[in-house]
């Protein structure tokens, strides 16, 4: 997993309540197990027509925001079924954080193992980074996560709480399956001494 230190790119706005994972990803691009070629299906509903053509009113579809790598999103960001395909795509397309004063459970967790940074902040700051998003070419933000930080484009300074142990997997590049291999060598001693006093259970498996 890539990782995740310091962050400055484009925000797109999405002043929207309860976008759900099926907003984020429809039902019928879930066949894949494949973590890419999703984001072309970001958002679809609401990105594309029935024949295809883009909707111009969409945000990632405006020229300011189609390399956004940030959304600043309303309440309860990645509500609805459990779908990993959701931060996929997310982050597919290339955004790498999601900014909310509220996520739905499941999302937020699969987003850090996935390399994505979801921040809570509070109302007032969300209004706030809200704002700054919707400055067009000009709504870059910078997000700190060694020292838990928001800097908007004039220089405001919004900071956010963060769960230790998520900040270092984010921070070292860490999945489920990073944090088991760093113990690969207490797992060797475990096997070594488990085939040494139960040479039989290898001996059947052999």
């Amino acid at each position: 997993m890539e990782k995740f230190e310091k962050l400055t790119g484009v925000a797109a706005p999405m002043n929207m309540i309860n976008v759900d994972t099926d907003m984020i990803i429809p039902k019928q691009f879930l066949k894949t197990i494949k973590r890419t070629g999703l984001g072309k299906h970001l958002f679809s509903e609401m990105r594309y027509e029935a024949d295809g053509a883009e909707k111009e009113g969409f945000i990632l579809n405006q020229p300011a925001y189609r390399g956004a790598q940030i959304i600043v999103a309303g309440d309860n960001f990645g509500c609805g079924s459990s779908r990993e395909h959701a931060p996929w795509a997310l982050l597919d397309f290339g955004i790498k954080c999601v900014i909310s004063t509220s996520f739905a459970d499941i999302f937020y967790n699969n987003c850090f193992k996935n390399g994505i940074l979801p921040i809570k902040v509070s109302k007032e700051d969300l209004d706030k980074l809200m704002d700054d998003a919707e400055r067009g070419a000009n709504a870059t933000l910078t997000v700190d996560l060694e020292n838990q930080v928001i800097t908007g484009p004039d220089g405001g300074e919004v900071r956010f709480e963060m769960d230790a142990h998520r900040k270092h997997c984010l921070l070292n590049g860490l999945d489920d399956i990073g944090l088991t291999q760093q113990k690969s060598s207490k797992i060797d001693d475990f096997e070594g001494d488990q085939k040494a006093g139960q040479p039989w259970l290898y001996a059947a498996a052999g």
